[in-house]
């Protein structure tokens, strides 16, 4: 299993010990942008054309709520590809 199935597997599996990079990773891989706020906020803003925006702390680890976010991403995405 390549390094990156594994990060999806801890994804799909909400794993407890995500760190922000790595949700970063996923985010940007699917289309996502990282918008970063004018001021020294310490969330960020993920963007892509038609789909709601996804606002994540920079905490790590990242809370469980952040992580089935990313994970609605995923599926949403993995689900979008095989109607195609």
């Amino acid at each position: 299993m390549s390094k990156w199935e594994k990060l999806l597997q801890r994804i799909l599996e909400l794993s407890k010990d995500m760190r922000f990079e790595e949700l970063r990773k996923v985010l940007e891989s699917y289309g996502y942008r990282m918008d970063a706020p004018r001021g020294g906020s310490s969330h960020r803003t993920f963007r892509k054309a038609k789909h709601q925006p996804i606002t994540i702390p920079i905490n790590n680890p990242i809370k469980r709520v952040y992580v089935e976010m990313v994970r609605d991403v995923i599926e949403s995405e993995v689900g979008s590809d095989e109607k195609n």
